[in-house]
């Protein structure tokens, strides 16, 4: 690693002296930024490869939404829920019109809250209509929903979830792709089935298209909520608006986040209006959910996406970046495979090497991101360009060939 990223260790020190350390931060500190790029304190300007863990499909602070923000944060920011504001309807209304099949819309802040609330939202509509006994929702190993103590139950990934045992009871977890482990666990108390049709922090696995037709058709047969968990995969990330497009099948729920803000937190549940009719008043809250502010940034990104056609640019670039990468791993042992949709992509490593790989990538002005030891995660912003591709390729060729 270069010495001047550490240039600022006391203002870096402070930070671990005073905040909890739930994360593994790198010791870099950004100030600014423009697009797909970074500056640090000192100046120095970083490709960026990871956009916010997939928040900025738009771009870091893009002109369009913070034009659309500081214009609605002059006006008013949260008059409280028990009005309506107009951001937030017109929002509530975009994305009904865009997801196909939505008819009603929660707002939350972030993709966890929306995940707790798809959660509430299924097993209400199930006892409402089948009694108390269906509240089973089959998730997925390897997924990831979330940290807090529901979530975290729909998260099969044990190393996360033994640390707060006792969890929400009323999951169980099959395999993703696997038709037979599915059909295992299915029975009259099963109310829903989520997954995310790319599992992303779990080291970036797509759902195959067969397999996730076979769960829209279960789901029919059997009156299952099929809850799909788009959070980091929807507005373009795939090559189309919502992941669900690729697979030509619709959800019962869908939850949204990262990106829909384009930085600024929020989150949503999407139903249709029969299922919605579960959630009425005291069934469910957020006090900031669907504030003025978070929604007109909501309103600037959906309207950037569709305007400069980002999901066809993601789709595109996504493909010359994977075919980039698939001549790195033809070229070097070490790689085990390159995986997934758009410009969402994983690079999985036969060794645990992907911690050295970001530390260096740093020292060298580049923003990389590893979901375990031997396996990075790129999610760029949509609006990158084909020569940035190739400044990342090109790095990775040379320090993979060093490895």
């Amino acid at each position: 690693m270069n010495d001047d990223i550490l240039k600022n260790s006391s203002l870096y020190e402070t930070g671990n002296k005073y905040l909890m350390h739930t994360y593994k931060r790198l010791p870099v500190i950004f100030t600014r930024a423009r697009m797909q790029y970074l500056w640090d304190i000192e100046g120095n300007k970083y490709l960026d490869f990871i956009a916010g863990y997939g928040c900025l499909n738009v771009g870091h602070s893009n002109k369009y939404v913070v034009s659309a923000l500081k214009e609605q944060i002059a006006k008013i920011i949260q008059p409280s829920n028990i009005y309506y504001n107009i951001p937030q309807i017109m929002l509530a209304k975009k994305l009904c019109e865009i997801s196909g099949f939505g008819e009603k819309v929660f707002f939350a802040n972030s993709g966890t809250e929306s995940i707790e609330g798809a959660i509430k939202l299924a097993r209400k509509y199930s006892t409402d209509n089948y009694g108390p006994s269906r509240y089973e929702i089959i998730t997925f190993k390897k997924a990831f929903h979330g940290r807090t103590l529901g979530a975290l139950a729909a998260t099969a990934q044990i190393e996360k979830q033994k640390l707060f045992e006792p969890l929400l009871a009323g999951f169980k977890y099959a395999d993703l792709n696997n038709i037979e482990s599915v059909k295992a666990l299915l029975n009259e108390n099963t109310c829903a089935i989520m997954l995310e049709p790319v599992q992303g922090e779990g080291g970036i696995y797509p759902a195959d298209k067969e397999f996730i037709k076979y769960l829209r058709d279960i789901c029919n047969e059997k009156n299952i909520l099929l809850i799909l968990d788009e959070i980091q995969t929807g507005f373009g990330r795939t090559g189309s608006m919502f992941a669900y497009e690729n697979f030509e099948i619709k959800p019962d729920i869908l939850v949204v986040a990262k990106s829909l803000g384009g930085g600024m937190p929020i989150g949503a549940i999407i139903s249709t209006e029969e299922i919605a009719k579960s959630f009425g008043p005291g069934t469910h809250g957020s006090t900031f959910g669907g504030n003025a502010a978070s929604c007109a940034a909501g309103l600037s990104v959906i309207d950037y996406i569709i305007n400069n056609n980002l999901a066809e640019k993601s789709k595109r670039l996504g493909k010359y970046l994977m075919e980039e990468l698939l001549k790195i791993k033809n070229k070097y042992a070490v790689v085990k495979e390159i995986r997934g949709m758009g410009l969402m992509i994983g690079m999985e490593f036969n060794e645990p090497v992907a911690e050295k790989i970001v530390t260096d990538a740093l020292g060298d002005k580049l923003v990389l991101n590893r979901v375990s030891d031997s396996i990075l995660r790129f999610l760029p912003p949509l609006i990158i360009t084909k020569e940035n591709i190739d400044t990342l390729t090109g790095w990775l060729d040379a320090e993979i060939k060093e490895l």
